[in-house]
């Protein structure tokens, strides 16, 4: 997606050769017109797969997949990191390893809101290695339901998130891929380079 592209390249921050700051349109402020068309894309590419639900993590997979959501007409869920007093009962949880973070938490939804009876599409803002959407998978394999695919704002193709999940036969759509940021510089894998 050159939209997406362009903005990493004009105002992504290359940290170093595993990390790629983009907190000033992404995952700390939000660009809600880049997000309306991230959206879109994700829609577009699913359009025919029957995605009665979208099912994300906290808290940087809400914005995109919102606004997916709001193309598409469905709900979207996202499952906590946190406890909530309101989220006790019937939880379905999965555990994540944070690549960025170095942490593991314990994500959670409510039974009540993913079922056997639903097709997911699970969109997150990053896949590294693949940790975050192994969790989300778990949870729709639990719940019952179905899963037409995992959308990814940003893949970076150097890590083996992608792979793993491919292997698994896994359709994965990421709207931009990162093969490299050696040098503080973004290399972008071009969409018929996708193993």
């Amino acid at each position: 997606m050159k939209q997406l592209q362009d903005k990493i390249s004009s105002e992504g921050r290359v940290l170093s050769e595993d990390v790629l700051k983009v907190d000033s349109f992404l995952n700390h402020q939000v660009d809600p017109r880049l997000m309306q068309a991230i959206g879109k894309e994700f829609a577009r590419r699913f359009e025919n797969d029957g995605i009665t639900k979208i099912l994300t993590i906290e808290s940087s997979g809400i914005a995109p997949s919102v606004m997916a959501g709001l193309t598409m007409g469905v709900p979207v869920i996202f499952a906590r990191k946190r406890a909530s007093l309101t989220l006790t009962e019937g939880l379905i949880s999965a555990e994540v390893k944070s690549f960025t973070k170095q942490t593991v938490n314990t994500i959670s939804v409510s039974g009540d809101y993913v079922t056997a009876e639903d097709t997911l599409l699970i969109i997150d803002d990053f896949l590294a290695n693949g940790q975050a959407a192994l969790g989300l998978l778990d949870i729709a394999r639990h719940s019952g339901a179905s899963v037409a695919g995992v959308g990814i704002v940003i893949e970076k193709g150097f890590q083996q998130g992608g792979i793993l999940l491919r292997d698994q036969g896994i359709r994965v759509e990421s709207l931009a891929i990162i093969d490299s940021l050696a040098d503080g510089k973004v290399s972008f894998r071009e969409e018929a380079e996708v193993r």
